[in-house]
């Protein structure tokens, strides 16, 4: 007998391409962050070693690729700041180094 997820479309997601909506399937996921017994390691078609937490949809499985951008998006976190944009537009998630370079410049300025 096959479960529910067998006929899921897998996607792996790169922090490039992290949506609003998937980055809050995250958190509400993994509301701590996720642990090492939480990723999974698999070989991708280039045979490259992947290591990505998953979430799912209700027809999509999600497998995030690690990172410590990833994991410093979902420390930092919160839902007002991706009001303004569509929950599938990759262009909302912010590199967190790239704020940390703004919130520098803007130091120096004043």
């Amino acid at each position: 007998m096959k479960k529910r997820n067998d006929n899921l479309k897998r996607v792996i997601v790169d922090f490039k391409k992290l949506t609003p909506e998937i980055l809050a399937l995250l958190v509400e996921k993994y509301p701590d962050g996720y642990d090492e017994d939480q990723i999974f390691s698999f070989k991708n078609a280039k045979n490259e070693l992947i290591e990505a937490v998953e979430v799912t949809t209700s027809d999509t499985k999600y497998l995030v690729k690690v990172s410590t951008k990833l994991a410093a998006t979902m420390e930092n976190y919160d839902e007002d700041d991706y009001e303004d944009f569509d929950v599938a537009d990759p262009e909302a998630i912010q590199d967190p180094e790239l704020e940390i370079a703004d919130e520098d410049a803007e130091d120096e300025i004043d």
